[in-house]
């Protein structure tokens, strides 16, 4: 699929591939993007980030950022929908090494919507329109922003949103084509990203139901999208990058878990890598057979060298 091959250009941002990692809470740490990266991914997004929590100068927050030099280009994903938190926090050094800046608009988490922010923002496009505006202003940094095809599926309005993004400055959309309500059930409705995509000039990446070459050349051919982002597709398989772009590439899922704890520990330390490795090693053990009770003594296990022994009866 020559299309996915081809380098592209947000904003003033160049990207070697249109094969990208999307943002996920909780998963899209330093180990998970950088292993997507080394398996071919062009571009990888941070976990889903505080606006607020990084005004206010949270440890915690502000630890989501860290990133590696090889992790170029890479966007920071935000959630907010203050305007004026937006129009300060961009004077802060953290963003000197970041690329691009993305907007959440889609999260369908009750928590994040009943704050005003995620998709709760598709409800009010002045209050979207705000916040972007204020953040293409205030950032010298392309902006983007990632939504849903509507809050419910009485408000389908991703199209009128994506051209209130455009109007209002963003470099790029990304589509998730299933509502709020939805969360991750059902199927993505591919039509509306079409319909997205003849709306705006700016480019159109769509998310939902890449698990495989096939689903992304489907995306590709029946939206004329201009990249695809994979999230749960990529799950417990970061080498799903090189399948999309046909390279060669050996799975040693062993050797790429212990990677990805050394990553995790180097950052965090060996509490938090191991905590953190327990959910990511349940989907990398996904479609092994006899592994159920191994998962359940796993998310118990205080030792990584354990871990790693009994992994090695399984891998």
């Amino acid at each position: 699929m020559e299309q996915i091959e081809k380098p592209i250009k947000i904003g003033n941002v160049s990207i070697k591939n249109r094969c990208f990692l999307a943002p996920m809470a909780g998963f899209t740490d330093i180990g998970f993007r950088s292993l997507a990266k080394r398996f071919g991914a062009g571009l990888t997004y941070s976990e889903m980030v505080s606006a607020k929590g990084i005004y206010y100068n949270n440890v915690q927050t502000l630890e989501l950022l860290k990133k590696t030099e090889e992790e170029s280009p890479f966007a920071l994903q935000l959630f907010g929908h203050e305007k004026d938190v937006f129009k300060k926090i961009p004077e802060k050094d953290i963003f000197k090494d970041l690329d691009i800046i993305d907007i959440n608009m889609g999260c369908p988490a009750l928590k994040i919507i009943k704050n005003g922010d995620g998709s709760a923002l598709m409800r009010d496009l002045k209050v979207a329109s705000d916040v972007i505006k204020t953040a293409v202003e205030s950032f010298n940094k392309p902006i983007t922003v990632k939504f849903r095809s509507g809050f419910d599926e009485e408000h389908i309005n991703c199209v009128e949103f994506a051209v209130m993004c455009e109007c209002s400055g963003a470099a790029a959309v990304t589509v998730h084509a299933r509502t709020a309500k939805q969360m991750y059930f059902g199927t993505a409705d591919r039509k509306l990203i079409a319909e997205v995509k003849r709306a705006v000039k700016i480019p159109v990446i769509a998310n939902g139901d890449i698990d495989s070459f096939k689903s992304a050349k489907d995306m590709f051919e029946t939206t004329g999208c201009d990249a695809v982002m994979i999230g749960r597709g990529a799950l417990g398989r970061p080498w799903i990058f090189a399948e999309l772009l046909n390279s060669v590439f050996e799975i040693d899922r062993l050797s790429i878990i212990k990677y990805h704890y050394d990553m995790l520990k180097n950052s965090w330390g060996e509490k938090f890598a191991l905590l953190n490795m327990r959910k990511h090693i349940s989907f990398y053990l996904k479609g092994i057979q006899h592994t159920k009770n191994l998962k359940t003594l796993i998310q118990t296990e205080n030792n990584f060298d354990n871990v790693l022994k009994m992994l090695q009866e399984v891998l």
